[in-house]
């Protein structure tokens, strides 16, 4: 297994639409203002976080349970700034919609920009054959709000591919999170 250079990214967001809509260099201004970059770096690709968010809130005195969800615990916000409330978290997704070959396994880091403002990005592995959009946390660590921009780099996705296919992909299961569009909270 090897991790995959800016040139591979390229050829497979061209040939296999594999990320869309892809950007091919580092983006790091839009309307005269500095962003936070996103787009292809050395050995990865920068994604961007969408204007939709589900902001934690225990209004309710809810217990968080994976298997039992409420979906209360939540309030939607759509909006350009999520502002994430000190020791609370906040769900969104990405801009970018990705198709993962079969033989190619995705690993996701925050960037540092975040990290270095106790803002903790958490994604769990694309696996092979997955397709969808990439349901972020954000998680603020800090007792102060923070802020996540929406259309600005928010991760790096890292690229491993393997030297064999593996028996079983991700579509093979019918994984519960196949072709996910918006957030997606948890399912059981």
């Amino acid at each position: 297994m090897s991790i995959k250079s800016d040139n591979w990214i390229r050829r497979m967001a061209r040939e296999h639409a594999m990320i869309e809509p892809f950007e091919p260099g580092q983006v790091r201004e839009a309307n005269g203002r500095r962003i936070v970059s996103y787009g292809t770096s050395s050995y990865g690709y920068d994604v961007r976080c969408a204007s939709e968010f589900k902001i934690f809130t225990n209004i309710n005195s809810t217990i968080v349970d994976p298997k039992n969800f409420d979906e209360k615990s939540f309030v939607d916000f759509s909006g350009d700034v999520c502002i994430i409330p000190p020791n609370s978290f906040a769900l969104a997704r990405t801009v970018e919609y990705f198709r993962v070959p079969r033989n190619v396994l995705i690993l996701t880091v925050g960037k540092s920009t975040f990290a270095r403002c106790g803002v903790i990005v958490n994604v769990t592995p694309l696996e092979p054959e997955w397709e969808g959009n990439v349901t972020l946390e954000f998680s603020n660590t800090t007792p102060l709000p923070a802020k996540i921009y929406a259309n600005e780099g928010v991760a790096q996705m890292l690229f491993f591919e393997s030297d064999e296919v593996c028996s079983t992909s991700y579509r093979d299961r019918g994984g519960k999170y196949q072709g996910q569009r918006g957030v997606t909270l948890p399912k059981t």
